[in-house]
């Protein structure tokens, strides 16, 4: 299999006969003269800017300077090719709109630009050196002692030639030694030069190729669909809400009385007590249909609010609840439905598991964000894992970037305490 960068390739027999070590020396070395450019056009754009800056006209080229790591991390992702083999996308958007200015809005609001800006100010004065010295070093010692033969033939009438300045050979079978030490060392440096590049080309990659430059946008996007998921669900709720609620108990409604009204017309007998079953089976099936429908979506939330529909709700709670909401306004649906069901749910487990004999629903609105705690008196011990329905109003409460807490120590209180991110939607009275 073909490698596609250098870390691969130095992983199998045979990297020194590849063109791994070539590509890698190769690119260390091409970042001299294009380091070198950069330099000089950041060292004359800011000694021009500065000194037009005087008459005003340098401001727009020292302004011009923030864009100057976009066609240099440009370059740069292309060099990253000579040793790795990976994609390296460009992090940036494209413009709204075509032309030069909203080209420019767009990217003055990228992070990535301010990045590349950092990278390209790096690399003119740090990288380039320091990639220069890398190969330099790399390179000197292999070979300064190959060159000892050349050296001994060259000078002196070979009769002695400097190796690396540390010694001197004196006589030809030592400098030819010398150079059979230097092919060995050479192998060394083909591996040095690797894992430089290597080195070299992630810290690149890491300021300006991201490998997932659209990861970001991928979940931004996957939370946006969650928050559409959660719109669509309560929409086919209110749908379903509204279906059963005109359609068929109004049916289930108009069965009863007509049951009703053919009791009072039957004389007492078997077919009286058949009719009186069939009125009772259909007040029973009704009044379970009601209660379906309660569960749904409840009527009083969309027509009145939160704060109305907690109320219904403690109402309805077979434990005494005291609620103190305070909304003076109307929120999302979806905010709205998850704190309504977490409440319920909260009201239903205390009047199960709880043993309580009093509990408190408060909620509020500040700051940005819907908070609604539900205090009990009970035993506590309470474990939102164990089965107590609020795993599932959790996950449902994180989609809006909500968080739920529940606080409750062995022997008591519990405390489920709600918090939501959210505006107000409207200005009617919710409680």
């Amino acid at each position: 299999m073909r490698s596609r960068n250098v870390w691969q390739a130095m992983a199998r027999p045979g990297y020194l006969l590849s063109a791994w070590p070539w590509r890698s020396a190769g690119y260390l070395l091409s970042s001299t003269p294009v380091g070198i450019v950069v330099l000089l056009a950041i060292v004359i754009g800011v000694t021009v800017g500065s000194a037009l800056a005087i008459v005003l006209i340098g401001l727009p080229l020292l302004a011009l300077l923030a864009f100057a790591g976009v066609p240099v991390a440009a370059l740069e992702r292309r060099r990253l090719r000579l040793v790795d083999g990976r994609p390296a996308p460009s992090p940036h958007h494209e413009p709204a709109e075509p032309g030069l200015l909203p080209w420019a809005r767009t990217r003055f609001r990228e992070q990535a630009t301010w990045r590349e800006l950092g990278y390209t100010l790096a690399f003119a004065t740090l990288l380039w050196p320091l990639d220069l010295l890398a190969v330099g070093m790399a390179l000197s010692v292999p070979m300064g002692l190959l060159a000892t033969p050349v050296m001994m033939a060259t000078l002196h009438d070979g009769t002695e030639a400097p190796v690396l300045k540390l010694w001197t050979a004196t006589s030809w079978p030592e400098a030819i030694g010398v150079a059979f030490v230097g092919l060995p060392m050479l192998g060394v440096c083909g591996y040095v030069l690797g894992m430089v590049a290597v080195a070299r080309a992630e810290l690149t990659r890491m300021l300006i190729a991201p490998l997932e430059p659209e990861l970001g946008e991928r979940v931004t996007e996957l939370v946006r669909s969650r928050v559409r998921l959660v719109d669509a669900f309560e929409a086919e709720r209110r749908r379903i809400e509204r279906d059963l609620h005109d359609g068929a108990q109004q049916r289930l409604v108009a069965l009863t009385m007509t049951l009703g009204l053919a009791r009072l017309d039957v004389l007492p007998g078997p077919l009286a007590d058949q009719l009186a079953k069939a009125h009772d089976e259909a007040g029973t099936a009704l009044a379970e249909l009601r209660d379906l429908i309660q569960g749904i979506h409840p009527k009083i939330l969309a027509d009145r609010g939160l704060g109305e529909a907690i109320a219904d709700a403690a109402d309805r709670s077979a434990v005494p609840v005291d609620v103190g909401i305070d909304l003076p306004g109307r929120l999302s649906e979806a905010v709205e439905a998850a704190a309504y069901f977490v409440v319920c749910e909260a009201l239903a487990n205390v009047g199960k598991h709880s043993g309580a004999s009093r509990a408190e629903v408060t909620g509020r609105h500040e700051d940005g964000r819907l908070t609604v705690e539900v205090r009990d008196d009970g035993r506590g011990g309470a474990d939102a894992g164990k089965g107590t329905g609020l795993t599932g109003l959790s996950d449902r409460v994180s989609v809006l970037d909500g968080r739920l807490a529940l606080s409750s120590p062995p022997g008591g209180p519990t405390l489920l305490r709600m918090e939501i991110p959210c505006e107000w939607t409207g200005t009617e009275r919710s409680a």
